[in-house]
């Protein structure tokens, strides 16, 4: 598909505004002074992870919905989702009184699967991607007649994620660059529509996951090509490729498509939170962790779309860890020391001196790379950042330890 007749266009996605008027929320505009410090000018996170259901995933859901006919509701709809998709289809049926079925795959987040459940749709966990799961799903759909709803492959739900979009255009009216998270590419294309529309100045940046990086190969053939794998901690945007519909948006109104590593979205993740006090998911801080990985690529005024904030406690809790060790908060050190009294003592005492805060210790003898008399020291560190363990490396070695750090 290539037409630009077939696009959604700036039309379609004002009429879902409408639709959507007294059903989203129109979610804040924050500035972010610590980005903007880094980009040399505004940079603002439009913060869907505040819209209902945790994520932008309502708008297109039930743009998508309201306008089925009177049997198809009658017939109910099913939908496959890693847990967004999900509960925004969960949450427009139940608006609508629409019956619901969505699968989901078994290593879904618990917290996505309980909310969706919530919200009143059946939920039946299957396959161990999105994938199998939208197999799953669309053989449900030619079994039973419910409605199929993809969560990216429609125009009408193309057309709802477009109204992000709009509400950031009227908040940021001389935004510069937009920066999206991109899976199947649904929101990336609707925010496309809407702002290319009256703003083709803007430059729009789709933002994948390194493991997930489906849009630079079916560029590159003019097709969706899938991908092997997925491997990402961000389920939200870890689709095996894009839908027709969804490139031919990025072929054509998308400027640039960047990946992120897993190191920058967790450290993003962990910016959001110290930073700009927003609990945000691996999927929903894609653009954040782009703009943090190359700041000077981007034009300001920005405008970064935090896509969602549906996370599992326990997978914060790692991702938090994993942030704080790639942002360079915490060190691990192995100290050679005389096998002595005292020598454990006075090399904690020496981490304490350097404002140092000892997560964990291990004091082993029997390593073979040890002479006749030492014992090594192996610590976990919390510092203050890269500089400061760089400080209390040079401090260790400057009272005679040798140190290697790892």
């Amino acid at each position: 598909m290539s037409p630009s007749s077939a696009l959604v266009s700036g039309a379609d996605v004002e009429a879902a505004a409408v639709l959507l008027a007294d059903v989203v929320r129109r979610t804040p505009l924050e500035h972010s002074r610590a980005l903007a410090e880094r980009v040399g000018g505004p940079v603002w996170l439009k913060s869907e992870n505040l819209q209902r259901t945790g994520s932008f995933k309502i708008r297109g859901a039930y743009t998508r919905l309201a306008r089925l006919t009177a049997a198809e509701r009658a017939g109910g709809v099913v939908a496959a989702s890693a847990g967004n998709h999900a509960q925004g289809v969960a949450l427009a049926a139940r608006l609508l009184g629409i019956r619901a079925r969505v699968f989901m795959p078994v290593s879904a987040p618990l917290p996505k699967v309980s909310a969706t459940r919530g919200y009143g749709a059946e939920v039946e966990l299957v396959g161990a991607n999105l994938t199998e799961a939208l197999t799953a799903a669309a053989a449900h759909a030619e079994a039973t007649g419910a409605v199929f709803i993809h969560p990216f492959d429609h125009p009408d739900v193309v057309a709802g994620q477009g109204t992000v979009g709009l509400e950031l255009l009227e908040q940021c009216p001389d935004v510069a660059t937009v920066v999206v998270p991109a899976g199947g590419g649904g929101l990336v294309a609707g925010v496309a529509a809407a702002v290319k529309a009256s703003r083709p100045d803007v430059r729009l940046v789709a933002v994948q996951a390194e493991g997930a990086a489906a849009l630079p190969g079916s560029l590159a053939a003019g097709r969706p090509v899938p991908i092997a794998t997925t491997a990402t901690m961000a389920d939200g945007i870890a689709v095996g490729a894009p839908a027709e519909l969804t490139l031919a948006h990025v072929r054509e109104q998308v400027d640039d498509v960047v990946t992120v590593s897993e190191e920058d979205l967790s450290r993003a993740l962990l910016f959001c939170l110290e930073r700009a006090k927003l609990v945000v998911e691996p999927a929903g801080v894609a653009a954040v962790a782009a703009v943090l990985a190359d700041p000077g690529a981007f034009r300001p005024p920005v405008v970064a779309v935090v896509s969602g904030g549906n996370v599992d406690p326990v997978l914060l809790m790692k991702i938090v860890q994993h942030g704080m060790s790639a942002a360079g908060r915490y060190l691990s050190l192995r100290l050679r020391v005389p096998d002595r009294p005292g020598s454990l003592v006075a090399a904690l005492g020496a981490l304490a001196a350097g404002g140092a805060n000892v997560l964990e210790v291990e004091h082993a003898r029997t390593s073979p790379q040890l002479h006749v008399g030492e014992v090594e020291i192996a610590v976990v560190v919390e510092t203050r950042g890269p500089d400061h363990a760089d400080q209390l490396i040079a401090a260790l070695r400057a009272v005679g330890y040798a140190v290697e750090v790892g």
